[in-house]
């Protein structure tokens, strides 16, 4: 039973297997079997042949069990092929789910590396190859990704087109996307006319094309695709509106913060002066205090001398003479400093004017009056301060004034998702700023267009823009009369290009993990097998 299990353990995927032996060493684990099979067949014309040539032992590597390697010692036989004609005189059997052609690694393996070698790349994957026992180079895990097969892309219906940086600034690419499926079809090298428009009159019946408004991309598809309809992509529509946006509120950003409240005098903060403090009623100090005084006034009626009573008690002389004198204890309880004057306090009505101007920082106060003279030190100021603080708790505040990406992602956002803070903070400043004012209403109505499908209505829009006085709008909006048809079908049909920027962040972490260093070709495969 325990063979029969071991035999299902290693080799379930692989017919026509015996397992022999396997011997356990520190960091290595071997494995003998051997093929039963009776026949095999030629990998070049394909004929069945039992003749046996010769056999050999072949030595592959397996996945790890426990943190320890695995190699396969695998007695295998080498056949004549019966066809005459045939340019193969012998060959070596294969077992299907193990081995492969020319191969020193089990397929499970095999296949394991490949999917890490196109999650991670080379290096992170060979760091992750080694933790599980596998060890490969990152050398070897990009040639398994070049050694895939790469298949034929498939010519969507509704193919996206945008631009993604191999450089920033200075090398982009193009990656076309199956809107549909949401699949990366391919991945061009460049963004330019003739390769864009070669791939799309390469795969023939594309017949909706969304883009964003680049020029070379329209041209390329009037080009590639004459018949294809092209269709502005909601999201760079959007985007450039927003851009428009931002820039007039930066050219009023002098109105943005609330107007300043008029001078006032600041109020006055005086703490009250202290209460003369109570002597203690409760207490063990205050218990045994007594508790001295009534002792040792009944030993004085009685006519014992100072001294005795300090021996009797075990206090020190002085003590006794002070319960003697005290003809009540809470004369004793009081404490001693009590109504002394404070080095601190000519200095305290700057720190009450400083305290009602908003400077509450104490390490700062003690600053300013240190340089005034105060000779004291930092922590009278903090228990001053502190006093303060708890006489006089601070107000809210003062709200931070709005940024311009602040109002303009307030004019830009739905205004139920705006809370009330913000809402009424973007009404105030519409009030004060006509142009703004104007700017909201028109990303309002831009934003019916595009959520409602009114493409129909873009040139009345167009037209309201275009008569008011933002210039910012006024540019976005004429150039929306550059590419009028593709920005009517992208604000009337249902498709957008929104699955595009998901797979450009993709593409972007795929680029990182290869540090940069891998061509183009590489990278294409990842990226058509990763997604």
């Amino acid at each position: 039973m325990a063979d029969d299990l071991l035999q299902d353990l290693w080799f379930h995927c692989a017919d026509n297997v015996v397992l022999d032996t396997i011997t356990v060493h520190r960091e290595r684990i071997t494995i003998r079997a051997a093929t039963t099979s009776e026949k095999a067949v030629c990998p070049s014309c394909g004929t069945s042949s039992s003749r046996v040539h010769s056999g050999y032992v072949r030595r592959l590597d397996d996945t790890a069990t426990g943190q320890r390697r695995v190699a396969i010692e695998l007695q295998v036989r080498r056949f004549r092929c019966r066809e005459s004609g045939c340019s193969q005189v012998t060959f070596v059997e294969q077992v299907p789910g193990l081995t492969f052609r020319h191969g020193r690694r089990s397929q499970g393996l095999q296949t394991a590396l490949q999917r890490m070698a196109l999650m991670l790349a080379g290096r992170a994957g060979s760091r992750l190859a080694e933790a599980l026992a596998a060890p490969v180079s990152r050398s070897t895990l990009l040639r398994l990704i070049r050694a895939l097969p790469e298949s034929a892309p498939v010519t969507p219906r509704v193919l996206g087109v945008d631009e993604f940086a191999l450089r920033k600034g200075h090398v982009y690419a193009t990656v076309l996307v199956d809107i549909e499926t949401r699949r990366v079809v391919d991945l061009l090298p460049d963004r330019s006319v003739e390769t864009v428009s070669a791939w799309l009159a390469g795969h023939p019946g594309v017949e909706v094309i969304c883009r964003d408004r680049s020029g070379s991309y329209a041209e390329a598809g009037r080009v590639g695709a004459p018949d294809a309809i092209h269709v502005a992509d909601r999201y760079h529509l959007w985007h450039n509106l927003a851009e428009a946006v931002e820039k007039t509120v930066l050219q009023h950003r002098a109105l943005l913060p609330e107007p300043a409240p008029a001078l006032a005098e600041p109020p006055t903060v005086t703490l009250p002066p202290q209460v003369t403090a109570q002597p203690r009623s409760t207490g063990r100090l205050s218990d045994r205090v007594r508790e001295q005084h009534a002792t040792v006034h009944s030993l004085l009626g009685d006519g014992v001398a100072l001294r005795v009573i300090a021996q009797q008690l075990g206090l020190a002389r002085n003590t006794v003479r002070r319960l003697a004198r005290a003809t009540d204890p809470d004369e004793l309880l009081v404490g001693r400093w009590t109504g002394r004057a404070s080095i601190l306090d000519p200095y305290k009505p700057h720190i009450d004017q400083r305290f009602a101007a908003g400077l509450t920082n104490a390490r700062r106060l003690f600053e300013e009056i240190q340089q005034r003279g105060y000779p004291g030190k930092e922590q009278i100021v903090r228990k001053y301060v502190h006093r303060l603080r708890e006489a006089f708790p601070r107000q809210d505040p003062p709200r931070r004034k709005p940024s311009v990406r602040d109002v303009t992602r307030w004019i830009t956002r739905h205004p139920d998702r705006l809370d009330a803070d913000d809402a009424q903070r973007l009404k105030e400043i519409l009030a004060r700023c006509p142009a703004l004012a104007t700017t909201a209403e028109h990303v309002r109505a831009f934003a019916e267009l595009m959520n409602n499908r009114r493409g129909r209505h873009l040139k009345d829009w167009i037209s309201a823009v275009q008569t008011g006085q933002v210039p910012a709008l006024t540019a976005f909006a004429t150039g929306l009369l550059k590419d009028l048809d593709a920005v009517v079908a992208g604000l009337s049909l249902r498709y957008s290009s929104g699955a595009v920027e998901g797979h450009n962040n993709k593409i972007k972490m795929l680029k990182r993990q290869m540090f940069g260093r891998a061509s183009f070709d590489l990278l294409r495969l990842r990226v058509l097998h990763a997604t």
